[in-house]
């Protein structure tokens, strides 16, 4: 049965082998590959890749490097570090972050468990990856308020 992301999910994160995953109480590796659990999830939750992709491009105005919402009920949005075409593209979940530091030409992330790992990515470039994340979450609770009124 393939990975399913989560709330405990913390990162996605190339290796050599596989993904490592870093979730809320513990590490681990699985052999399937990346974008095939990224993937996987997105059909899961009724859509597919490129669908959440184009959805995040058409609501956010820009489509390099968009965030993806996985998850619309859970607020389960994905932050890539790089191009999806990179091989060393790591998958951050948003509402677990905590905060983010720069250390070097790497981005040190702190999850809300006070787990810290180093991305390389830089500091600039996280930023600006969260702020579209952020942009994106705004965006569906305007929206769903919306529902309400």
């Amino acid at each position: 049965m393939p990975y399913r992301i989560t709330l405990k999910t913390n990162a996605l994160l190339v290796n050599q082998k596989g993904t490592r995953i870093i979730e809320e109480n513990r590490i681990f590796m699985t052999s399937e590959p990346l974008i095939n659990i990224i993937s996987d999830n997105c059909f899961n939750y009724g859509s597919s890749f490129e669908g959440r992709q184009k959805g995040s491009t058409y609501l956010l105005g820009t489509s390099y490097k968009p965030p993806i919402i996985l998850n619309e009920v859970d607020d389960l949005i994905l932050i890539p570090t790089h191009s999806v075409r990179n091989k060393s593209c790591a998958w951050i979940i948003l509402n677990n972050i905590l905060n983010y530091s720069p250390n070097g030409k790497k981005t040190t992330i702190e999850f809300k468990n006070n787990n810290k790992i180093d991305v390389n990515v830089s500091y600039n470039v996280f930023d600006k990856q969260v702020l579209k994340a952020t942009r994106l979450e705004s965006i569906l609770r305007g929206r769903n308020n919306q529902k309400y009124l």
